[in-house]
């Protein structure tokens, strides 16, 4: 055995007696400050994962919420769905609230992938809800103005179970620019189902606004090219999707509108739609 070779071995023996030690002695203030880091980095992946769940919530109601809105096209009261979806929208937004509760006094972007996902869906149904009543783009300032809460503090008095408000605190959640461009993305989807379906009751005149609305979304989408974030550019292929769905039926209705009976336009319209994702790969 060579000098390097024993300083190297006498070096491990060092580390491993030294690490012997300090599991002897937990009162070591070396371990003292490796308990502290643990206990931070505990509570930091619990509140991760509450987060996930809480994100996972809201997914789930704002796709409900989603689905009770795409029956405007088949009720003669459409009012009253989009009144209906207010309540389920009321409800999405508590749950944010106990979003904007697990962050107060954090870095929002330390977390910001646990809830990322059910914001984007948020940002969907709220701004499908405001397309159908107002027929426009809801702003990302309206959305977050909806999004302040006011939330009890609460305090338990020695000796008692029973707990006191004591005064309120505002909370407030702001939905990032990212996030609000990717729920808008989303928008589009859902957009171009309400056209096949508005179609399929007989409406003419529906798709060929939502044509107009979609090339204005399209064209800001455009001017944002590849200066946005990642996520951005790659659900521009899927706006450009929805976007071609509807220019095709809206030629088609142009076209042919006047060749094919109204009951059978939904018909013609899916299977073209069938046609161009085979085309394009999708299944």
């Amino acid at each position: 055995m060579n000098k390097r070779e024993a300083e190297g071995c006498a070096r491990k023996n060092a580390d491993a007696a030294q690490d012997r030690d300090l599991s002897a002695n937990p009162s070591s203030p070396i371990v003292a400050v490796f308990r502290v880091f643990q206990q931070e980095l505990d509570t930091k992946h619990d509140k991760y994962e509450r987060l996930v769940k809480i994100s996972r919530d809201v997914t789930i109601e704002s796709k409900r919420t989603i689905f009770l809105l795409h029956r405007v096209t088949n009720v003669q009261d459409p009012e009253e769905v989009v009144n209906e979806a207010d309540i389920k929208l009321d409800a999405v937004r508590q749950k944010i609230g106990l979003i904007a509760e697990e962050l107060r006094g954090e870095d929002i972007y330390q977390f910001h992938r646990a809830f990322t996902p059910g914001i984007q869906e948020y940002v969907e149904a709220v701004s499908f809800q405001h397309y159908i009543r107002h027929r426009c783009l809801i702003s990302l300032e309206e959305i977050n103005a909806r999004l302040v809460f006011m939330k009890a503090e609460k305090e338990e008095p020695k000796g008692s179970a029973v707990a006191l408000a004591v005064g309120a605190q505002v909370l407030t959640f702001q939905v990032t620019p990212a996030d609000y461009l990717l729920g808008v993305a989303d928008l589009t989807g859902e957009l171009m189902r309400m056209c096949i379906s508005s179609v399929g009751n007989g409406d003419i005149d529906t798709p060929f606004k939502l044509s107009q609305f979609l090339r204005q979304i399209h064209d800001g989408f455009s001017y944002i090219g590849n200066t946005g974030p990642y996520e951005v550019s790659k659900k521009l292929h899927t706006l450009r999707q929805s976007l071609g769905k509807v220019e095709d039926a809206c030629y088609a209705l142009r076209v042919r509108g006047s060749e094919i009976p109204k009951h059978m336009l939904a018909d013609v319209f899916s299977s073209r739609n069938t046609l161009i994702d085979t085309e394009d790969g999708v299944v």
